[in-house]
């Protein structure tokens, strides 16, 4: 009896004398939902500071959960992003980022994507014994080499059940808006053509009359060229709805092209049948909004609602989403053995602008925004995390993490282990989360601008310092505008850039918002700072190796043989949604 009692104390004051923030290690596998938005800006969130847009359920999430204020994108695109999101590898070593200006997956029918040799978190989990779902964007490309090789398919990259656009979102899915894709390029092939077709008719109008002795023949030819010019960029850019706006189940095309008005509800209602069909358990769900892309597809029940224009109404249409998606982990009795996870794939879209209405996202007091992969509002991007009894609740954290450390922290719950053949840049965050660990493991992140180096923020961790050094930063117009409003968005390379030397340095502990750039004459530290970052930028490039471009100018071009076509190409066109919608929605 004596002896039992002695064992219970014992057990008692180990567990009172616990080191103050350490938790105990979690004996299961939990259900992951991990959620990302497109394009929202780190000033969108009402947890961030915005009191202007209601986004109750992301805040309810921040108050149950745990707040980084200093998460970072890999890119500030979403096909590099992504990348970088689901292998936990800066996109440049998988061939995701770009030397040229298209550094994104530019149609559905590009050979280019997520080479397959790459592990996905998904793969892993998938190892472990977890049913993996993704809903929404996919962006990481289609095919190879024929229209039926999936190869840059989610369902070969871990993922057992996919519905969702393969593409991304873009005005041009909206009958209702303008062109987006190649607008400038569009408008001169047009001029182009008509330019031509002008001066066949010229010329036949000249040979009719006798003013020119030119044959029939030359005219002829004149005009086959002219209409095969016409042919050979008209049938893709002609036709982008049906090329690039579908909604795909698994590998079957359900829409094409997609129904808009009536996307919210599909993704929304597979989103909860995926976690009611799997409620048992373990699961990854990656939930991964349309919202809040351009066009700002929104639907009746919150047009006109917001008091920040249409793009508040899609802000606050996919926070309320988010909160569709809580309840149903809630009811389902889920909420305490599953991790919910929320951020952006990068910065809000300053330069989307419609006449005097602002179409993109508020990046708070950071400078710039999307496709800028120096300044932090192109790379700052919220970050959430809740899991009740195991992380704490209501807690800010204020060190550097990344979109990238989610693939070794998923991986470790999962009880996996991450690549050993391959550079992680991604680090386990369970123990900063958890309280275990004060500072976060990166010293080093590398902010590149398609496959150019911009920026590298060194972690201090000694002296609370946050150095960041820019290399190369965008030109911003009109001067002093904080975007390229003129040319529609930034560029990374070219005259469009400035390149400094020395480079420009701040310390984003006491400059946040980057206003104030530093110099030896007012910082001591200057050139040792300087001395240090350089060194590790040579440390960095050691261990980048060659391969292949995914973006490359080839890569990323239309290819009719690879076009998903749910008919026979090129007449492809069908909807096997119907006028389905959920009942509950």
């Amino acid at each position: 009896m004596e002896k039992g009692t002695s064992l219970t104390i014992l057990l008692v004051l180990c567990l009172f004398l616990r080191p103050p923030g350490s938790h105990a290690s979690v004996g299961y596998k939990p259900n992951i939902v991990l959620i990302l938005a497109d394009d929202l800006g780190i000033g969108d969130v009402g947890c961030y500071g915005n009191d202007t847009i209601r986004t109750p359920n992301i805040d309810r999430l921040a108050k149950e959960g745990v707040k980084l204020t200093q998460h970072i994108a890999a890119a500030p695109l979403c096909t590099p992003s992504r990348a970088a999101f689901l292998t936990g590898r800066y996109p440049i070593r998988s061939g995701m980022d770009a030397s040229n200006d298209y550094r994104v997956i530019q149609w559905a029918g590009a050979s280019g994507g997520l080479p397959p040799n790459e592990t996905t978190f998904a793969k892993i989990l998938q190892q472990q014994g977890y049913i993996t779902g993704l809903i929404g964007k996919w962006h990481q490309g289609v095919n190879c080499e024929s229209r039926n090789d999936y190869c840059h398919h989610p369902l070969n990259h871990g993922f057992d059940y996919f519905y969702g656009m393969p593409f991304s979102l873009m005005n041009d899915c909206q009958i209702t808006q303008p062109p987006e894709k190649d607008r400038v390029l569009r408008t001169k092939f047009w001029l182009y053509t008509q330019t031509i077709g002008l001066a066949v008719l010229t010329l036949a109008i000249a040979r009719l009359t006798g003013l020119v002795s030119v044959t029939w023949k030359i005219i002829t030819c004149f005009a086959w060229f002219g209409f095969l010019f016409f042919a050979s960029w008209f049938s893709s850019y002609g036709f982008i709805r049906y090329w690039d706006c579908i909604m795909m189940r698994n590998y079957e095309i359900t829409e094409q092209p997609m129904v808009v008005e009536r996307t919210t509800s599909l993704i929304l209602r597979e989103a909860i049948s995926f976690i009611e069909r799997n409620k048992h358990g373990p699961f990854l769900l990656f939930v991964s909004f349309l919202h809040v892309h351009t066009p700002l597809i929104t639907t009746e029940l919150f047009l006109g609602k917001s008091r920040y224009g249409l793009y508040g109404d899609n802000v606050e249409e996919m926070d309320w989403m988010v909160g569709r998606v809580l309840d149903a982990i809630d009811k389902k009795g889920l909420k305490n053995t599953t991790l919910m996870y929320f951020a952006s794939d990068h910065g809000g879209f300053l330069e989307a602008r419609e006449g005097k209405a602002q179409l993109g996202g508020w990046n708070g007091i950071y400078k710039g925004g999307k496709a800028m992969g120096g300044w932090e509002g192109g790379i700052r991007v919220p970050g959430i995390f809740r899991w009740p009894g195991v992380l704490p609740a209501d807690t800010v954290i204020d060190e550097p993490t990344s979109l990238m450390d989610i693939y070794p922290t998923v991986t470790y719950l999962a009880g996996g282990i991450v690549p050993q053949d391959r550079v992680i840049d991604g680090r386990n965050l369970m123990p900063l989360l958890q309280g275990s660990l004060q500072h976060s493991e990166h010293e080093f992140l590398f902010h590149y601008c398609g496959m150019y180096l911009h920026a590298v923020r060194w972690h201090q961790k000694d002296s609370g310092a946050l150095w960041k050094a820019h290399y190369v930063t965008p030109i911003f117009q009109p001067e002093g505008a904080g975007a390229c409003y003129g040319r529609g968005i930034c560029p990374c390379f070219g005259e469009g850039v400035t390149h400094h030397d020395p480079p420009l340095l701040f310390d984003l502990s006491r400059d946040p918002s980057e206003a104030k750039p530093l110099s030896p004459g007012t910082e001591p530290l200057f050139d040792t700072v300087i001395s240090r970052i350089e060194r590790a930028v040579q440390e960095h490039r050691q261990t980048l190796t060659p391969v292949p471009e995914q973006l490359s100018w080839y890569n990323n071009i239309w290819k009719p043989w690879l076009q998903p076509c749910c008919g026979t190409f090129p007449f492809c066109w069908c909807d096997k949604e119907g006028d389905s919608a959920h009942p509950a929605l």
